[in-house]
């Protein structure tokens, strides 16, 4: 890459508004736009660019991350980090307007509803964990999380999702990512390739490459992922059993079994994203794979989909052999949030949270698939009754991507399922519609600008 290239992005860091990895993406992003970049093209490894742009890795690695997971880049454990082909990555239209014009709908998937945050309860448990919490509890975070929220964190898992794990090796996150990604760094010392599921959550996969190990395509069909086609020469493999994100399939009996089978056979690890799983409408929900082979799997989690992602805590129930080691390598969580999330569990006030979300989440569920039967005859519902998002199956005709840039242009925020694509597959044109974050008034009025921006995009 030319001297005057990263000349002109750190123009462009200096010049503008925002985070420096926000700044720094957008630079890259529009040189690819521009055919400053080709396709192919290799970008410089984080710690050099960082060199180059006087700034530190993390703000590279970070704008790196956001364009994988955005479709223009693509990572690879040993093969550094380049421009995705065109063929692979979105139209530039649809890339360009989605960010030009204010959301008045938002239909992504990945956020709670944000106005139900129980800010009062949350304020209860934050003052008495401030007016209560010694001096000592004031300094810096203990290393691994605090043994308040461990203990409370074990106590719920067990008790709601089935896991099998002692507090101490209960591991505080500020996330799910920020847990995997500490996860991979030293599984990376051991193993160079780890299965993900395809499609499946881009950004946690852009973490997982960041992290030194090379994503591998696993299949995902109805039944969820095909764990039956796990490969012998493989160790690792990232999974969300209990709702797969984002085609909504749950991991059937015998699925889960085989991947257990294979953990085993191959002294293997599994690692469990339980992102959802407490949103289940139409049964209970199912019990963790953790809970069936703690030794073999680590279960990740957070309360960004219950709560809200400003929180941002989450956790690791780490098999026994990897806690010491993982407590030293997570980033620190504030100890006064640690303390509140511990009072909010131990009072009951979040199960208390959870089973009223559960019924507002189904009735927003219920609003939205009517809708889209009404407006969107021609289109098809796909997913469990679960989670906070369900896919929308468009006519053959139609292209997702398409479809995805006319919607932006008109303020309605979906997804394209190919953008949750490793290797490009020949799927139906397909929407991954989340409703967390969509009031119930605005469902029907959504549904129909979605329905405009299908007419305006389909063929001739």
């Amino acid at each position: 890459m030319s001297r005057s290239q990263t000349n002109l992005w750190q123009e462009r860091m200096v010049a503008g508004d925002g985070p420096r990895h926000a700044r720094l993406a957008m630079a890259i992003r529009t040189a690819i736009r521009d055919g400053q970049l080709s396709d192919g093209a290799p970008l410089p490894p984080s710690r050099e660019l960082a060199a180059e742009l006087s700034c530190s890795r993390w703000v590279v690695t970070q704008a790196y991350e956001q364009l994988v997971a955005e479709g223009y880049l693509e990572a690879h454990a040993g093969a550094g980090t380049k421009v995705r082909s065109a063929m692979a990555r979105p139209p530039a239209r649809a890339q360009k307007t989605t960010h030009s014009a204010p959301v008045r709908y938002d239909l992504g998937p990945g956020l709670p509803d944000l106005s139900a945050f129980p800010r009062a309860g949350w304020a209860r448990a934050w003052h008495k964990a401030l007016t209560e919490a010694p001096h000592s509890d004031l300094g810096y975070a203990p290393a691994g999380g605090h043994p308040a929220l461990r203990e409370a964190l074990a106590d719920y898992l067990g008790r709601v999702r089935g896991a099998t794990v002692a507090p101490d090796n209960v591991i505080v996150t500020t996330g799910v990512r920020e847990g995997v990604s500490a996860m991979a760094r030293l599984l990376a010392g051991q193993h160079d390739r780890i299965a993900v599921e395809d499609p499946g959550w881009a950004r946690l996969r852009a973490t997982i490459a960041s992290s030194g190990l090379q994503p591998v395509s696993l299949p995902v069909d109805r039944h969820g992922a095909r764990t039956d086609e796990l490969d012998d020469g493989l160790h690792l493999a990232a999974l969300t059993p209990a709702h797969h994100f984002p085609t909504g399939a749950v991991l059937s009996s015998q699925r889960r079994a085989d991947a257990l089978a294979w953990a085993e056979r191959v002294d293997g690890l599994l690692l469990e994203d339980d992102y959802d799983a407490e949103f289940r409408y139409d049964r209970r929900p199912i019990g963790t794979l953790q809970g069936l082979a703690p030794n073999r799997v680590a279960l990740f989690g957070s309360v960004s989909k219950t709560l809200a992602p400003a929180v941002r805590i989450g956790w690791i129930a780490a098999p026994p052999q990897w806690s010491t080691r993982l407590t030293q390598t997570v980033p620190e969580v504030g100890v006064l949030d640690q303390l509140a999330l511990a009072r909010f569990l131990r009072s009951g006030s979040y199960d208390r949270y959870l089973r009223q979300a559960r019924r507002r989440y189904r009735v927003r569920r219920d609003l939205l698939v009517s809708a889209i039967a009404r407006r969107l005859p021609q289109c098809r519902v796909s997913g469990v009754a679960a989670g906070l998002h369900l896919l929308v199956v468009l006519p053959e005709q139609s292209s997702a991507a398409m479809v995805t840039a006319v919607a932006a242009e008109a303020g309605v925020r979906v997804m394209d399922l190919a953008a949750c694509r490793l290797v490009p597959a020949h799927d139906r044109p397909t929407l991954v519609l989340g409703y967390g974050n969509l009031p119930d008034r605005m469902v029907d009025s959504a549904v129909m600008a979605l329905a405009t921006a299908i007419r305006t995009a389909a063929p001739g």
